[in-house]
């Protein structure tokens, strides 16, 4: 691997993961903090669940997008936004149905396999408290589609693709996005679930490569993420 490939692959890997362990150390000092005044969130997982999402999604992945632009001296174009328009709205379109589609072909595959998959602990929390999921779908617009988006392809595939090109950049920072969901998941078939993220994620940097516009990953992977807490309430309601 020449030297320029290995530079976008290690700080892929780094954004990834270190990302993911500064947000969570981000997350237990706010606990301790709050633990002291009298707020104990290790007895009340749905606020806990909730004030992650923000600190992690929203102000950590948020922050280490300006920090990176800065370290890097990289101008905002670095992760291209702008408007929706017409074809970006097909896009969109397109793109949820995809998601959605073939989440429903894997998971009858799986099904009539009888492997068994993980389910993110996120519904299962929400499962005990089901209010805790209709503010996890308007979360799913504000933090957690934009917030993951910024990081996954607009920074680590940014990243990849400044030295292996936009298709093998979409892979490895796929790849990298599935493998993140590993600590947060539960019971068996955790390598199921991640699979079935890899797939999804191909969809979300294909669509950001094809329009060279985050909004449009970040607004499919939002309505994605609602869609699919929005049925959890009603399955549980």
């Amino acid at each position: 691997m020449s030297s320029s490939r290995l530079q976008s692959a290690s700080a892929a890997i780094g954004l990834t993961y270190g990302s993911y362990l500064v947000g969570n150390i981000v997350i237990l000092l706010v606990v301790l903090v709050l633990g002291g005044i009298g707020i104990n969130l290790m007895t009340r997982p749905s606020l806990r669940l909730l004030l992650s999402t923000v600190l992690l999604q929203g102000v950590t992945y948020g922050g280490i997008v300006i920090i990176y632009l800065k370290v890097r001296s990289l101008s905002p174009e670095f992760i291209p936004f702008s408007l929706p328009d017409k074809h970006d709205l097909i896009v969109i379109i397109v793109g949820i149905v995809a998601l959605l589609g073939l989440l429903f072909a894997m998971s009858s595959v799986i099904s009539y396999l009888g492997i068994e998959s993980a389910e993110n602990q996120a519904v299962e929390i929400g499962e005990q408290n089901p209010a805790t999921l209709l503010l996890l779908i308007l979360l799913s617009f504000l933090l957690v589609g934009p917030g993951e988006e910024l990081l996954f392809r607009g920074l680590v595939q940014g990243a990849l693709r400044e030295s292996f090109g936009p298709t093998r950049a979409i892979v490895l920072a796929s790849a990298l996005f599935a493998s993140i969901h590993l600590f947060s998941l539960s019971g068996d078939g955790k390598f199921v679930y991640i699979g079935i993220a890899f797939v999804l994620a191909l969809v979300l940097g294909a669509t950001y490569e094809h329009t060279d516009n985050i909004i449009v990953p970040s607004l499919i992977h939002g309505v994605y993420n609602a869609i699919q807490f929005a049925l959890a309430y009603l399955a549980v309601t």
